[in-house]
């Protein structure tokens, strides 16, 4: 895998180490492409890879305190990558869980008034994000992700091929990523990592 290393890498690790919010989003510009590919490579699947981005960026966030002792980022961004490819592996399939039961089990276990007003205006973003999709698009991501109908059922429903559904799945999943990125700060970007596998 080929990754073009940043500039001043060393000022970028420290101000990372010090919960810099704009260090971390251009490690994850620079890097997230790169890992998806890698991601992909290892397992096979779009979603999987995905969802590896997001628990790769996480775990990067969650030890930044650490990262000073890093001597070289990339290499220490695809063996979080690889590890976490590696768990999947492990556990033999992904478990799914619809976006209501995540919300449940969320504020269950996170009853604090600041977690769900951060919460409730992710998720006001990410509607505001799915409003902005192509239609065709944004039918398949209600079908797929907020109904939970499995890519063939939706390629029937819709009248399209499954490959197309893919299709717009992975369009809509780059777009929303983006969009939440952009409209988030890293708070609401970490709580979007964790329920990913609602995109």
């Amino acid at each position: 895998m080929e990754i073009k290393s940043l500039v001043n890498e060393t000022d970028l690790l420290g101000k990372l180490a010090a919960s810099d919010q704009h260090a971390f989003r251009r490690i994850y510009d620079a890097y997230s492409n790169s890992i998806y590919k890698y991601a992909l490579h290892l397992l096979k699947s779009e979603e999987l890879a995905e969802e590896n981005v997001q628990e790769t960026f996480l775990k990067l966030w969650n030890v930044r305190s650490e990262v000073m002792n890093v001597q070289n980022l990339e290499s220490y961004i695809v063996r979080i990558s690889r590890n976490g490819a590696l768990d999947v592996f492990r556990k033999s399939k992904l478990i799914l869980s619809s976006e209501t039961e995540i919300r449940a089990r969320w504020v269950e276990a996170h009853n604090e008034t600041e977690e769900k007003i951060v919460l409730d205006d992710t998720r006001r973003v990410l509607q505001q994000g799915i409003e902005e999709l192509p239609v065709q698009q944004k039918l398949v991501y209600e079908l797929c992700h907020q109904k939970g109908l499995k890519y063939e059922e939706v390629a029937l429903k819709l009248g399209i091929s499954i490959n197309t559904v893919k299709l717009y799945m992975k369009l809509s999943l780059r777009f929303l990523r983006d969009y939440l990125s952009k409209h988030t700060d890293v708070a609401s970007i970490l709580i979007i990592f964790r329920l990913f596998r609602l995109l």
